[in-house]
């Protein structure tokens, strides 16, 4: 049942706050955020979601604490959303009833002991954002777009047709969901032949209009930012603001799971970069309202196979981004050549001294192999975010004694086939060290049994 809860943090309450789109490069101007604009009309920069902290200070640290803790997985609509419970945080002026949300976040802290202690790490976790609705961590951004586009579509603010996204798999998924749920056309450009088989079902199944064309993620993209740019055409993709404001929850659940500690280092997987850059701001956002005294370091992993920003931090990104053609790789998701959310990466590794690092096609299966033997079942784009972590133990950038949180952005059974041809030993470039395989046996007791005791 909705109800509000005792606080009276209700959709009125929360309208004591304020937010706004303004331009990440410090030019004037600001922008509601149900304005249909992705890109500064003065530089042709980003756009980022502003707060009013001022405001959010009047409550004190320990007071956001109380209620978030007092909000998190209840049954109070919609604060028991891992991304809704933080919502004067995140998008205060958007009224309950116009919320579309799945139970978003509220994802567990698996602690990898076992996998920890073969790199010598007794403080190690991964945080599960592939146990959501649609299996990624897209939906913490998707529902916070997708309810401003209710609101708009149900207060007759924007004329919206349908609302629109270029997608490597997860995006898609996520972006036909919350439109099913809310009633609203949705349209997704997926590069043909290139993401799983469940990853292509899964808009399909929810009604979306799905066009396979024959490009990569970065082909899409342009189609899409061009397609955006026509009347009642609404863009869903990271390069929007609004999906890094629900995102960027992940940073605040992780502190809030581990008492409201900050770990040392965070290591996430790295394709268009949208998500680095929300990660950043979570932390930045309770640094600045006095919740966290100190920020953690953030590793970036990119596969090989499409490492634009790891090519770039390895000149200081002195000459910015050289976008690169993305070649094949297992960790599909990621990709990408020409990531929209550079900028916003580069800082955030510069403002949480972070390092960025790729991994081979051999090295992310293995690593998710390993990781897989104790417990885990790792999604290949996880795969690359471990063994990156293997690497910065090897080289001691990460040393035993850290806290260490691995983002898991996708749920492992999206991609059943990266585990079958692992095990078949058939995944191009990877020699599997860990090959397990069901033993055929005849309906006999004592062949069973021979199996068993050997």
């Amino acid at each position: 049942m909705k109800t509000l809860d005792a606080d009276s943090h209700s959709a009125g309450q929360s309208h004591r706050y304020h937010s706004w789109l303004r331009c990440i490069e410090g030019c004037a101007g600001s922008y509601s955020l149900d304005s249909m604009v992705y890109r500064c009309p003065s530089c042709g920069g980003l756009l980022e979601v502003a707060h009013d902290l001022e405001a959010l200070r009047q409550r004190s640290p320990a007071a956001w604490m109380k209620l978030f803790d007092d909000r998190y997985k209840r049954t109070t609509w919609p604060y028991g959303s891992g991304v809704w419970g933080k919502k004067e945080w995140v998008a205060p002026e958007v009224d309950d009833d116009c919320v579309v949300s799945l139970d978003e976040g509220g994802t567990n802290l698996f602690w990898a002991e076992r996998y920890g202690k073969k790199l010598g790490l007794d403080d190690l976790w991964v945080k599960m954002c592939g146990n959501s609705h649609t299996g990624s961590f897209k939906d913490l951004g998707m529902t916070v777009l997708v309810s401003v586009v209710n609101q708009m579509i149900r207060q007759g603010t924007r004329p919206i047709r349908a609302v629109v996204c270029a997608s490597s798999g997860d995006t898609s998924a996520s972006l036909a969901a919350y439109c099913a749920v809310a009633g609203i056309p949705a349209v997704v450009l997926l590069p043909r032949g290139k993401i799983s088989t469940a990853q292509m079902v899964q808009p399909l199944a929810n009604g979306a209009t799905v066009l396979a064309v024959d490009t990569d993620f970065d082909g899409c993209m342009a189609l899409v930012q061009r397609l955006a740019e026509e009347p009642g055409i609404y863009l869903a993709n990271s390069m929007n603001p609004l999906r890094l404001e629900g995102q960027k929850t992940i940073s605040i659940e992780i502190v809030q799971q581990f008492d409201w500690e900050v770990p040392d280092w965070v290591v996430i997987p790295g394709g268009n970069l949208g998500n680095v850059s929300a990660l950043g701001a979570g932390f930045l956002m309770m640094q600045e309202l006095g919740l966290i005294s100190r920020l953690p370091r953030i590793a970036v992993a990119q596969a090989a196979a499409a490492n634009p920003f790891y090519l770039s931090f390895l000149h200081g990104f002195r000459d910015g981004l050289q976008p690169v053609v993305a070649g094949p790789t297992q960790a599909s998701a990621i990709r990408i050549g020409n990531p929209v959310s550079y900028p916003r990466a580069v800082r955030t590794i510069q403002r949480f001294n972070g390092v960025v690092e790729q991994a081979t096609e051999d090295e992310l299966a293995q690593a998710a192999a390993r990781a897989d033997l104790a417990g885990l079942f790792t999604d290949p784009h996880t795969g690359v975010a471990l063994a990156v972590l293997e690497k910065l133990v090897a080289n001691r950038t990460i040393v035993p004694g850290q806290r260490v949180i691995v983002i898991s952005t996708a749920n492992g059974l999206k991609f059943p086939e990266f585990k079958i041809r692992y095990h078949e030993g058939t995944l191009p470039d990877v020699r599997p060290l860990l090959v397990n395989r069901p033993v055929e046996l005849p309906p006999d007791y004592d062949a069973v049994r021979k199996a068993v005791f050997r």
